[in-house]
């Protein structure tokens, strides 16, 4: 299940991976990498990234 959120993750198909990982998330509450994820898809979902994104999560705050 966590592949496949990842494979939506990387379609940039936001909501569905959101989806995902908090289905994840609802099984396994301490999950960090499905906590993570999930907390990316809602930023992207409100400002995605560019159009040349590589999948790479650049931080911008601490």
């Amino acid at each position: 299940m966590f592949s496949q959120g990842r494979a939506c993750y990387r379609e940039r198909r936001w909501q569905d991976a959101q989806i995902i990982f908090e289905k994840l998330l609802e099984r396994w509450p301490e999950d960090g990498p499905a906590r993570m994820y999930a907390n990316r898809c809602r930023e992207y979902y409100v400002a995605g990234p560019k159009k040349d994104w590589d999948g790479v999560y650049v931080m911008t705050h601490k």
